[in-house]
């Protein structure tokens, strides 16, 4: 990930950039899930570009919903592939955006109707409520399965790798 012009950042320019506060980029330093690359000499934490891409993966792993000592371990295996991750995200939203393009065309279908002033019948209405109804179910439906193998495939890894209660 190349961001022009800047090589490193500081705590609050990385959490103004991400989105992240402060206080949660300072905790993962603390558990040593996402430490910076350097410190200056007054000591501020500097990340690097390496940093953003690590911290990418961090949030996609979270996304998937693993604990925070989950991610740890996936990130600290040598085996650990980010590509992976970033496919998993690719398909998450190709699947979303069909689904709501399904939604697009029935609104707009409507909406066409609406603008022509003609009736619309409780048919056009109970379609597209309906059309709304199976895209919410759906889509909740459709991630609980596409989670559920997303864990199956790291599922493995994770018991390989699974942390130990201190």
């Amino acid at each position: 990930m190349i961001i022009a012009g800047k090589k490193y950042w500081k705590v609050g320019e990385l959490a103004k950039l991400t989105g992240l506060t402060v206080r949660t980029l300072r905790y993962y330093d603390q558990i040593g899930l996402y430490s910076p690359s350097g410190y200056s000499n007054t000591g501020y934490r500097l990340y690097n570009e390496s940093d953003l891409t690590r911290l990418q993966q961090i949030l996609a792993l979270k996304e998937l919903g693993l604990s925070l000592d989950e991610v740890k371990s996936i990130i600290a295996d040598n085996n650990y592939n980010p590509f992976e991750i970033v496919s998993l995200q690719i398909d998450r939203l190709r699947e979303h955006i069909r689904i709501q393009q399904k939604l697009l065309k029935e609104l707009q279908n409507v909406s066409s109707l609406m603008e022509m002033e003609e009736p619309l019948s409780v048919e056009n209405f109970t379609k597209l409520l309906s059309m709304m109804k199976k895209s919410h179910e759906k889509f909740f439906t459709e991630r609980r399965s596409s989670m559920d193998h997303h864990f199956d495939k790291l599922g493995d890894f994770l018991d390989k790798h699974s942390i130990e209660p201190t």
